[in-house]
């Protein structure tokens, strides 16, 4: 077997991390060596125990490493490995690195120009428009937006790096035939399509974990060069991320929000610990002293043009509706005769690219020209 091969069957072996591994590797003169040491060998060696030598040795290395790779090519997948050249450089350099990555799509550039947003799976609405402001922002400044692709702030991020033309990763805490929750398998698939990726350190049969999220975490804030956090208790997944970035060395910023909401206590904690506070993209880019980068640029318009003319033909229509003022969903599924269905999506999409915005009483009004 290959250094690479016997990397992956340690990573299909639980128990198995990036500490156990280094130890195992300095046993033997090169990790492909890993196969033929003894029980007694193992057993010699500092930390590696009886439980974890005897999955060692009755591990089936050609079979289980073989069906792996054969999952990988039939799926579309690559396993890049610590002894890849497209492992990246950038999560050498983190604590317990990931001994492989499995990535579905494109990896892009790490870390200078990918940010992570994350935050309550239980965002509000003010949550929701944030989220979907900053990643926007992001998306249009050129940067990679990194997140968890769970629901609430993860999946909105995701979404609207998507909408408005961005490239954007996933990392999940389960293996990539587990794509989970399930009603972000679309969001995956779309992810991938619009050049940006879904990635896992775990297996393929490896099940979605409460305990896996901490790991996925350390891999979210890993690969950017910071962290946004937008909404979060100060028990939240997303304060464990912040916690892996700080540590990591990397940029931690956090969004306000109102004093009353207990999703907003966690960022009011990490401001007060010494992130830096933000409202917009902006911030984050006058913090880095990127200014305003070229995709960020705002387009000239005569007094002539079409305001709407680079949205699709019902977008446009939708626009130009709510520009004579506010509308409900039945007025406008009326006027322009669509599809509920449709409709419904037309105005998400709209919503996330900070077109229009809907107020408490149902009523959509256009946010932009």
């Amino acid at each position: 077997m290959t250094d690479r091969e016997v990397c992956i069957g340690c990573n299909l072996i639980s128990g198995i991390g990036s500490v156990r591994f280094g130890k195992l590797c300095e046993a033997v003169d090169r990790p492909s060596q890993i196969p033929e040491l003894s029980r007694a060998d193992l057993l010699n060696i500092p930390g590696m125990g009886n439980v974890i030598a005897e999955k060692i040795i009755s591990f089936d290395w050609d079979a289980e490493v073989s069906r792996e790779l054969a999952i990988a090519e039939k799926g579309g997948v690559r396993i890049y490995t610590r002894f890849d050249e497209n492992y990246p450089e950038i999560l050498r350099h983190i604590y317990d690195p990931p001994l492989c990555l499995y990535v579905r799509g494109e990896l892009p550039e790490f870390p200078e120009k990918a940010v992570a947003i994350v935050g309550s799976r239980r965002m509000s609405r003010y949550g929701e428009e944030m989220t979907a402001m900053i990643a926007r922002e992001a998306a249009v400044a050129g940067f990679t937006v990194v997140s968890g692709l769970a629901l609430g702030v993860d999946g909105v991020a995701h979404r609207a790096a998507v909408a408005n033309g961005g490239i954007t990763v996933g990392v999940i805490g389960g293996g990539l035939l587990h794509v989970h929750p399930k009603e972000n398998i679309e969001l995956a698939r779309q992810m991938v399509e619009h050049g940006g990726a879904v990635i896992s350190e775990f297996p393929f049969g490896q099940p979605v974990a409460r305990q896996n999220f901490p790991r996925r975490n350390r891999i979210v804030a890993g690969l950017c060069r910071g962290t946004i956090v937008i909404e979060a208790g100060v028990e939240s997944g997303a304060l464990i991320t912040a916690r892996l970035a700080l540590e990591s060395g990397r940029d931690v910023f956090a969004v306000p929000g109102r004093v009353d909401n207990p999703q907003a206590k966690g960022c009011h904690k990490l401001i007060k610990e010494g992130a830096m506070l933000i409202e917009s993209f902006d911030d984050v880019m006058n913090a880095w002293n990127c200014g305003m980068l070229p995709g960020f640029d705002i387009p000239e318009r005569s007094e002539n043009s079409d305001p709407f003319g680079d949205l699709s033909a019902d977008e446009a229509a939708v626009c130009r509706l709510l520009k004579n003022g506010e509308a409900g969903f039945d007025d406008i599924c009326a006027a322009l005769q669509m599809d509920v269905g449709k409709l419904t999506s037309l105005l998400t999409k709209l919503e996330l690219k900070l077109l229009i915005t809907q107020d408490g009483n149902k009523l959509y009004r256009l946010k932009k020209y």
